[in-house]
C-alpha cells in the first residue's frame, strides 16, 4: 500500500466522520495527517518496517494513534476504527459528496431521514420528486443535483 492509498483512506475516514457530525477536531487531525502522508517522500511502509510507530510519528500530524492505524492498515489492509465506522455508516455515502449541491450535512440528512446511501438510491429518490421534501434544498440546488446525476 503506497502513501497515496493510505492518505486516501484517512481522507475518506474524515469525510465519513464529517457526514456523521463527529468531533470536528478529530476529523481535522485525520485530514492534516492525510495531507502530510500524501506528499511524504519516504514510503510509510518502509518507515514502519525500519522504525515502527516511533518513526511514523516523525511525520507532521501523525501522532501515536494515527501511527498505530497506519501500521494496522499496512498489516491488514484496514484498521478497526475504519471497520467500525463503515459498519455504522455506509462508505457509499461518500459518493453523494461528489454531486454538486450535496455536502456532508445534506448527505447525512438524506441518509438519516430518507435512507438514501448510494448514488443509485439518490437517482431513484430524485426521480420520484424527493428533493422537494428535503429541508435546505431550494429549486436551484435541486436542479443542479438533477443535472449532475444525469451526467453521472
Amino acid at each position: 500500500m503506497d502513501n497515496q492509498s493510505i492518505a486516501r483512506r484517512f481522507y475518506r475516514l474524515a469525510a465519513l466522520m464529517d457526514i456523521r457530525g463527529d468531533d470536528p477536531f478529530r476529523l481535522r487531525s485525520y485530514r492534516n495527517a492525510a495531507e502530510a502522508i500524501e506528499t511524504w517522500p519516504t514510503p510509510l511502509k518502509q518507515i514502519a518496517a525500519e522504525e515502527g510507530i516511533a518513526g511514523l510519528q516523525g511525520i507532521p500530524g501523525v501522532g501515536k494513534a494515527i501511527a498505530g492505524k497506519i501500521v494496522e492498515l499496512l498489516d491488514r489492509g484496514t484498521f478497526n476504527a475504519w471497520d467500525r465506522l463503515v459498519a455504522e455508516t455506509p462508505e457509499s455515502l461518500l459518493d453523494l459528496l461528489e454531486v454538486p449541491g450535496i455536502g456532508p450535512k445534506t448527505a447525512a440528512l438524506l441518509h438519516q431521514k430518507f435512507k438514501v446511501s448510494s448514488l443509485k438510491e439518490l437517482k431513484r429518490f430524485v426521480a420520484g420528486g424527493g428533493l422537494e421534501q428535503v429541508d435546505g434544498i431550494g429549486p436551484k440546488t435541486a436542479e443542479r443535483i438533477k443535472e449532475s446525476l444525469e451526467m453521472l
